[in-house]
Order: C-alpha cells, then sequence, then structure tokens
C-alpha cells in the first residue's frame, strides 16, 4: 500500500513540474512579448538594447532549463503511461511540438541570441527577430495545451 501511494505523489509530482515548466514558458515569454517589449519604446535607442541584452541574457539561461525539465517530465509521463503505443495521439502531439520548440529555441541561442551578445552595437532588427521567434514558439505551446485539452476526456 505504501508503495503505490509513494508512486502515486512520484508521478503527481512529475507532473506538476511539467506543469509548471509550461506556465513558466508561456508565460515568461508572452511577458516579453506583450509586456516588455512595448513598453521599452519609451527608451532611449541605447537603453533599450541594454535592456534587451540583460533580459534575454536571463530568458535564456531560465528558459534553457525550463525546457529541460519539461522534455524530461514529458518524457517519464510518456512512460509511465506505457510509451508512445499506448499513448493518445493527443500526447504524441504534445511530445512532437516539444520537440520542435526545443529545436528552434536551440537555433534562436545559437543564432540571433549569439549575434547580439557578440555585437558591440547589436543590429536592431535582431531584437525584433528574437521577439518574433519567441512569439512563435509560445504559439506553438499554446497549440501544445489546446491538442492536451482535446485529447483529455
Amino acid at each position: 500500500m505504501h508503495h503505490s501511494v509513494f508512486l502515486s505523489a512520484f508521478w503527481s509530482l512529475i507532473l506538476a513540474l511539467h506543469v509548471i515548466s509550461i506556465v513558466f514558458f508561456i508565460g515568461g515569454g508572452a511577458c516579453v512579448i506583450l509586456v516588455l517589449y512595448p513598453s521599452l519604446s519609451l527608451l532611449s535607442v541605447k537603453d533599450r538594447q541594454s535592456v534587451y541584452i540583460q533580459t534575454f541574457k536571463r530568458f535564456f539561461r531560465a528558459f534553457s532549463h525550463s525546457l529541460l525539465t519539461m522534455l524530461v517530465s514529458g518524457g517519464l509521463l510518456i512512460v509511465h503511461e506505457g510509451g508512445f503505443a499506448h499513448t493518445s495521439w493527443s500526447t504524441a502531439l504534445m511530445e512532437i511540438i516539444g520537440i520542435l520548440v526545443t529545436l528552434w529555441f536551440i537555433q534562436l541561442y545559437r543564432g540571433p541570441y549569439r549575434k547580439v551578445q557578440r555585437a558591440l552595437r547589436p543590429d536592431a532588427t535582431l531584437f525584433d527577430t528574437i521577439k518574433n521567434q519567441i512569439a512563435l514558439m509560445v504559439v506553438l505551446s499554446v497549440v501544445a495545451i489546446v491538442a492536451a485539452c482535446w485529447g483529455y476526456s
């Protein structure tokens, strides 16, 4: 009996970590897009770029942890369900989207973000590129949540 209570608590914790990492990822991305980015138009170009650089530095560090937690916990939950052979189409779609978002994040980190880090005077279009790609990752993540809810019955 104690064994099953422990396992139940363990899988509940894994699910909670999965949901928290998704909430953090989507909420952080939405905050950057909907709140921070428009607000920075009030600053001078130099100050705006300084805030962008500091924000994206923290963003990429935090989100790399969030994505890793999301992928590992999602993978564990699939194993718990018996593997892909026993999961619903919505779970498979969530996992595919999670992998796509992770690959997109890696490309964004290695491409535009690294260019911003290395530049003495970053091109302003790089910040727009980063913002737009974060927006697309957030949209894909919302699609994954919709798929999860659609598959829930």
